[in-house]
């Protein structure tokens, strides 16, 4: 009988497979471990940005486009300087990373990129059926969402969708060392809806509307909302737009990991490491990954303590508050930000603050609604 053909397969290519395909490769314990990524195809996609904050350097210092000290929150009433004193804002263009994974990954002769759709894979044979072919492995990581999350109503969805337009103008209008994490003053029908801006040089800037709503909208929404922020908030009339970039971010407290076995773990927002109250995906898939490694060099189940369940229960509770009361999204951020320090606001989301300091965000967010949702999932 035929033993498996790789050690490990990675289906999909995007950011949490390659990720963790760079992380396996430079580790000198997998080094001859035969190691499949399967996706459908491996051309380098040019149409999203992933940022992230960080205290200190990183692999990733010599791929990002751009990278702030200072940010701003603006809501209908107040302005709040943010000053990273401690951290870095950085954003990374898809286009950099992937050029940068696949060129890496393509030097060791330990990895295999192969082209293919994977329909299912069977927890007892350990074979993956594609459209080409099937694949054997002795585990899995599974980048795949799973069918039973477009199905159940019995958890919370919030859809982080937005448009951005990279623009460029005649005269001076952006500060390049300020970025604007949320800026509230035009908000879509009392949706949580805001404008976020990162800015390039005096003449440059990604745009994007984004919504955290329980519903989705139409294309020329965006559009509406964008050339209207960039009218009557920034004044423009002269401007080109040199680039779009759209997407759908899921927001939820659906438990992903209930689907990683000691053979088959879940990675990506497939595995639920989207941070569920935020939608910032990129540090997290690194700190899992990292968590990984450890794992299995240890002889656990790559899955073991992924998750901290007190961080799952405070996104559960504030998804819930925005699928029931939308409205408020611009007052609890509002109150985010000017009652704590973004050292603070940085810890608590990176999922490194102690109970106590948990207690002091929470206290800062007091409204009754979050009573309401607190008493409804813990039931659950």
């Amino acid at each position: 009988m035929l033993g498996p053909v790789y050690f490990y397969a990675i289906v999909g290519g995007g950011l949490a497979g390659l990720q963790l395909a760079l992380r396996l490769k430079d580790d000198v314990f997998f080094k001859g471990k035969k190691i499949a990524i399967i996706d459908p195809s491996f051309k380098i996609a040019k149409d999203k940005t992933w940022c992230f904050w960080e205290k200190g350097n990183s692999r990733w210092d010599s791929l990002i486009s751009a990278e702030w000290h200072k940010g701003k929150f603006i809501a209908t009433t107040t302005e709040e300087n943010l000053e990273l004193t401690l951290y870095s804002y950085k954003m990374l263009t898809s286009e950099k990373f992937f050029e940068y994974a696949l060129a890496e990954i393509r030097k060791s002769e330990d990895f295999f990129l192969i082209e293919d759709e994977i329909s299912k894979i069977d927890p007892v044979t350990m074979k993956a059926v594609g459209k080409k072919k099937t694949y054997n492995a002795t585990h899995f990581f599974d980048s795949r969402i799973p069918s039973e999350y477009q199905e159940t109503q019995d958890y919370t969805k919030i859809y982080q969708h937005f448009k951005g337009y990279h623009v460029k103008t005649e005269t001076p209008v952006f500060n390049p060392n300020q970025f604007t994490m949320m800026d509230f003053r035009l908000t879509y029908k009392n949706s949580t809806s805001f404008t976020y801006i990162l800015p390039f040089s005096a003449t440059e800037a990604l745009v994007e509307y984004t919504f955290f709503t329980p519903f989705l909208t139409e294309e020329e929404i965006y559009d509406k909302q964008l050339q209207k922020y960039l009218s009557e908030y920034l004044k423009l009339d002269n401007y080109e737009v040199l680039n779009e970039e759209q997407g759908i971010i899921p927001m939820t407290d659906f438990p992903f990991e209930k689907n990683n076995s000691p053979k088959i773990t879940k990675i990506g927002t497939g595995g639920g490491w989207v941070k569920a109250s935020t939608g910032y995906s990129f540090k997290h898939t690194e700190k899992k990954i990292t968590k990984i490694i450890k794992n299995i060099k240890s002889g656990y189940e790559p899955s073991k303590d992924l998750f901290r369940s007190k961080y799952k229960f405070y996104d559960a509770i504030f998804l819930d508050v925005l699928a029931r009361r939308n409205d408020k999204g611009e007052q609890i951020f509002s109150k985010f930000y000017q009652k704590n320090s973004v050292e603070e606001i940085f810890a608590f989301l990176d999922e490194e603050t102690t109970f106590t300091e948990d207690l002091k965000i929470m206290f800062s967010l007091f409204d009754p609604e979050f009573i309401v949702s607190f008493f409804k999932k813990f039931r659950l």
